[in-house]
């Protein structure tokens, strides 16, 4: 396999924009593609932000800040990805959507290239269908925000090799990151644990058992958490919530995994958390 030096990475979101920060911080170039020039726009500026931001704290000199910077490329055309020796999708998490992505990587990508996901929650093993090279797709689930959280879910399916793996492995090494081996299944372990436990903290809302507050405070208090469960879901995107408890409920067919229609109206709404201004708090 080629040695990897160029790094393709699809979605510019909140996700996206962190992978390519902590890839060109680590000396890779990156390709951040999005499909407009708006979303790629509010993407690169967060990426600068954010530079600025661990500048501003320390954490790295701003001449370093600066050549990460300009390692990173924002592209609207997916061809250009040809270039790529490894590409991460971190696209919508919806599963059409990823699997025209990966269709797509699959095509133009050389086939030799690692294609991961940074998929939460929907099965690597069908998103490996949608490409001929089975072997070489995976999960490379980071966590929010990227260039703070250590954590990062390898996710083999069905068919991803072990080369492939101890690739991914190694790379998320070399991100100075902790890479932890899972295998592939509805939610992973991070979020199949994690957002059961959100929801019922959204039920013990609707029910009136506690306000937002006093749900947080529990949690925060007694169980040592950083931050409260609902505080927690509004900073991830409620409508990211909704989308893993869905495939969680489809993937298992286990009723315990039923969205709090709380949770549904408030999508509906339009209340996404923080990132709309309004979730279970005002923002």
């Amino acid at each position: 396999m080629k040695e990897i030096r160029v790094i393709g990475v699809i979605g510019a979101g909140t996700m996206g924009n962190g992978i390519a920060h902590v890839f060109a911080r680590s000396g890779y170039d990156v390709l951040l593609c999005e499909v407009e020039q708006r979303f790629l726009d509010r993407g690169l500026d967060a990426l600068r932000k954010n530079l600025e931001r661990e500048v501003a704290k320390g954490k790295i000199a701003a001449d370093a800040a600066k050549e990460s910077m300009a390692r990173v490329t924002g592209v609207l055309d997916r061809e250009r990805l040809a270039e790529c020796d490894f590409a991460i999708e971190a696209a919508t998490e919806k599963f059409d959507i990823k699997k025209t992505v990966f269709a797509d990587l699959d095509r133009i990508t050389r086939k030799d290239v690692i294609l991961a996901s940074n998929t939460s929650s929907i099965s690597v093993t069908k998103l490996a269908n949608a490409t001929r090279r089975a072997d070489r797709v995976i999960g490379m689930h980071f966590f929010n925000p990227v260039p703070m959280m250590k954590l990062v879910e390898v996710v083999r399916g069905m068919a991803t090799s072990q080369e492939t793996f101890d690739q991914v492995r190694d790379l998320a090494l070399k991100l100075e990151k902790t890479p932890v081996e899972v295998n592939d299944a509805p939610g992973f372990v991070s979020n199949r644990v994690l957002m059961p436990l959100l929801n019922e903290a959204m039920y013990t809302v609707m029910e009136g058992v506690a306000t937002p507050e006093a749900v947080d405070e529990v949690f925060k208090l007694g169980m040592a958490h950083p931050m409260g469960p609902l505080t927690l879901a509004d900073f991830i995107g409620l409508d990211v919530c909704l989308d893993i408890m869905r495939v969680l409920q489809e993937g298992f067919g286990d009723p315990k995994y039923r969205p709090c229609p709380l949770l549904v109206r408030m999508v509906d709404a339009g209340w996404l958390g923080r990132k709309s201004g309004r979730g279970f708090y005002r923002y």
